[in-house]
């Protein structure tokens, strides 16, 4: 490691900054291929942004997640480990069928669940939506830079309206989705810091955390074929009322629900009758 990177280091870890070698050598490898030919103080500048709470892959541009290294950029959430969950879940449960498999990614956030279950599963045919132009650019160059442009289709729109007129009803064999899911009054207190440099709309969940888990039960049902699935990732304790909102469509079986490593309830799956 370089004197510089040493120095980096004791920045970011003067900042608490965890690992903060490994961190302020992917900072310098970053900036020494940067355009402006002055790589120290383009590192200097970049571990400034990372001690005030950054994320480090906005800062190097890539994030890995489920085995594939994804371009990152400000426009989308950075791509959580807990979420890599979810992906599994789906990606066993879809092997499970076999076949071709036809998943839509909805809430796609950067493509991250798109683009590791069309790479772990090459006969997949994937589609991706999303809301927000930076969203969906972010998703297209990633769908773009793995080299999965003949599998994953991208749309935007308010959920799946960004999907119509695809001829995809009634086919769909499983719909992921990691949803905003933290309630307005505590994004606004306790999850504040949040919002100091990943977007709102990644977050806010509405008045209790379900706004998009609710309408995504109802507006999947259409594009689910008979036995398909739809997996959520959900937020800390949510489980109790996720079941009532199932419960409450009288559409769906079988719903369960998938603990991480810590014991913790973070992924719901159940299937339409």
């Amino acid at each position: 490691m370089t004197d510089i990177t040493h120095e980096l280091a004791k920045v970011l870890a003067a900042a608490g900054i965890p690992n903060s070698e490994r961190e302020a050598a992917l900072i310098w490898s970053s900036a020494s291929s940067d355009e402006s030919g002055n790589p120290e103080s383009a590192a200097r500048a970049m571990a400034e942004r990372r001690a005030t709470g950054t994320p480090l892959a906005y800062l190097t541009g890539c994030q890995s997640f489920m085995g594939i290294e994804l371009l990152a950029d400000e426009g989308a959430l950075v791509p959580r480990e807990e979420t890599e969950l979810l992906g599994n879940t789906a990606l066993t449960m879809l092997r499970e069928i076999g076949g071709t498999p036809r998943v839509i990614d909805m809430c796609c956030g950067s493509g991250n669940l798109a683009c590791a279950i069309a790479h772990q599963l090459p006969a997949a045919r994937v589609w991706a939506s999303d809301l927000t132009d930076g969203c969906v650019q972010l998703t297209r160059r990633n769908v773009q830079h793995l080299s999965l442009s003949d599998r994953v289709t991208v749309g935007q729109g308010d959920l799946f309206a960004g999907l119509a007129d695809l001829g995809l009803e009634g086919s769909i064999d499983a719909v992921v989705c990691n949803p905003p899911y933290i309630s307005t009054g505590k994004l606004a207190s306790t999850s504040a810091l949040l919002l100091d440099h990943e977007p709102r709309e990644a977050f806010d969940g509405g008045p209790y955390g379900l706004s998009i888990h609710q309408r995504v039960i109802r507006e999947a049902l259409p594009f689910l074929r008979p036995g398909g699935m739809l997996l959520f990732e959900i937020g800390l304790a949510q489980d109790r009322q996720l079941a009532m909102l199932f419960k409450r469509e009288l559409s769906y079986d079988g719903l369960q629900f998938v603990a991480n490593l810590s014991g913790e309830l973070r992924v719901a799956h159940a299937r339409k009758r």
